[in-house]
C-alpha cells in the first residue's frame, strides 16, 4: 500500500508571542484539512511531532489536535518525539499505519513553542537531547558539539569556514523569498563570513550566522493510501523513506563521517530506484552549516573533503544541477523542532506540485528530504515524486 501526501499547511515561522502551541496545532491542522478539502471525519488517525521538553507546559499535547474539528473526537491521536527528527518520526509512523491497512487517510502535525522561554533555558532543554554521560563534554551544548566537529572536519581538510560562509549566505538569500521563513534577510557573505559584533562567535569556529534560529511554528500534513487518492486533487509520493539510528554516546563513532546519513541516503536512493543525481532539489537538516557541508557528502554529491566545490561551482544554489534548501534550510527559516520534518515534506511537495511560488525549483520533478534528531543519532531520508 503505497502513501502520498494530498494537503498541507505552513504556518509562517519565528517568534510568535501571540500564538500557543496549541493554536500553532489547530490552525496548521485545520489548514491542512481544508487545502485537502476534507473534515475531521475523514481522518482515520492524527500524529503529532512534538519535542517540548519543558519548552512549554503542554507535555501531553496530541490530543490538542482533536480540537481541530469536533469530528476529530475519537479518533487515535499519538505524539512523537525523536529530537529535532520528531516531525518525520510522526510522519513515517503516519505512513506505517497507513501501509499496513490500519489507516487510509492520516492528519500529521508538526509543531513546537521554543520562544517562551529564556535562551538559557532553550540551551538546556536541546542539551537534553544529548547523551547524558556526556553531558558537557564538548562543552555549550549542541552548538559546541557541531563546532567540535566543524574542527574535525577541519584538521582533516583543512580551514573550510570560508565554505561555512557561503552555505549560510546561500540559505540566507533564498529565506528572504520565503514568506514563511523566520528571517526573511539576505545577510551577504562577508557579513557571514566575518565575526562581528552583530556576527560573533558561538563556538569556535561557528558564528552566530552559521547556528539555525530558535522558532515557533507548525506545518501539517494530509497523507492518503493509494485506495483513496481518487478523493483528493493533488498527490505527492513516498517513493522512499529510510531512518537509520546510530548510537547515542559520540564517544562511540566519529560524528564527522555523518555515517548514520550516509546510510539513510543510500537506502532511500536504493529503494526509489535512483541516484542522487535524478533528484531536482533536496532539503536537508542544516541546523548548523557544518551539518549542511556534510550532507552534502553523505548524500554522495562530493567526496569526502569536497563539499566546498558544490558551492564554488553554483551546483546547490538555485538554479544550479541540485538545489539545496531553496526554502533557507533552518538556518534562515527556522527550526521549531517539532515542525521541522514536517515542514520540509510540505516545502518539497509544494515544490513538486509548482506550488512554492518565489522559491519555485522550475521543472521539479523529484525531492529528497534528510531530517536529522541529535548529532547524526536519528536520520530520516524521504525521496518524493509527483503522482497527480
Amino acid at each position: 500500500m503505497g502513501v502520498s501526501i494530498v494537503g498541507w499547511a505552513h504556518l509562517p515561522f519565528g517568534r510568535l508571542d501571540g500564538l500557543s502551541l496549541e493554536d500553532l496545532i489547530t490552525r496548521a491542522g485545520r489548514e491542512a484539512m481544508a487545502h485537502a478539502g476534507i473534515d475531521g471525519q475523514a481522518v482515520d488517525g492524527v500524529w503529532l511531532g512534538n519535542l517540548n521538553g519543558g519548552f512549554t507546559p503542554d507535555v501531553f499535547a496530541s490530543s490538542l489536535a482533536l480540537q481541530c474539528d469536533d469530528a476529530l473526537r475519537w479518533k487515535p491521536a499519538t505524539r512523537l518525539e525523536n529530537a529535532c527528527a520528531s516531525g518525520s518520526a510522526a510522519v513515517y509512523a503516519a505512513c506505517d499505519a497507513i501501509e499496513a491497512g490500519r489507516a487510509r487517510v492520516a492528519l500529521v502535525i508538526g509543531a513546537e513553542k521554543m520562544t517562551a522561554v529564556s535562551g538559557a533555558e532553550t540551551t538546556r532543554i536541546l542539551g537534553d537531547c544529548g547523551y547524558s554521560g556526556e553531558a558537557g563534554h564538548p562543552p555549550g551544548g549542541f552548538p559546541g558539539i557541531f563546532a567540535a566537529i566543524a574542527r574535525d572536519y577541519f584538521a582533516a581538510h583543512g580551514d573550510h569556514s570560508a565554505t561555512l560562509a557561503r552555505i549560510a549566505a546561500k540559505n540566507h538569500a533564498n529565506g528572504a523569498r520565503n514568506p514563511w521563513a523566520h528571517m526573511r534577510r539576505d545577510l551577504g557573505f562577508e557579513f557571514c563570513n566575518t565575526v562581528s559584533d552583530k556576527n560573533p562567535l558561538i563556538a569556535d569556529p561557528l558564528r552566530k550566522t552559521d547556528c539555525s534560529l530558535v522558532s515557533d511554528g507548525a506545518a501539517a500534513l494530509v497523507l492518503a493510501s493509494d485506495e483513496a487518492l481518487a478523493d483528493f486533487a493533488r498527490a505527492v509520493r513516498f517513493k522512499a523513506r529510510a531512518q537509520v539510528n546510530d548510537y547515542l554516546p559520540m564517544g562511540r563513532r566519529r560524528v564527522v563521517e555523518f555515517e548514520g546519513p550516509r546510510r539513510a541516503w543510500q537506502q532511500a536512493l536504493a529503494q526509489a530506484g535512483c541516484t542522487v543525481d535524478d533528484l531536482s532539489l533536496a532539503e536537508v537538516h542544516d541546523c548548523f552549516t557544518i551539518a549542511e557541508l556534510l550532507s552534502y557528502e553523505a548524500m554522495g554529491l562530493a567526496p569526502a573533503g569536497q563539499g566546498h566545490r558544490l558551492l564554488e561551482e553554483g551546483v546547490v544554489a538555485p538554479g544550479g544541477r541540485l538545489p539545496v534548501n531553496a526554502s533557507g534550510g533552518l538556518k534562515a527559516k527556522g527550526h521549531p523542532i517539532g515542525a521541522t520534518g514536517v515542514s520540509m515534506h510540505v516545502i518539497s511537495a509544494m515544490q513538486l506540485t509548482g506550488e512554492a511560488g518565489d522559491i519555485q525549483v522550475p521543472g521539479a520533478t523529484l525531492a529528497g528530504v534528510f531530517n536529522m534528531g541529535g548529532s547524526a543519532v536519528a536520520n530520516y531520508v524521504s525521496v518524493l515524486e509527483r503522482a497527480r
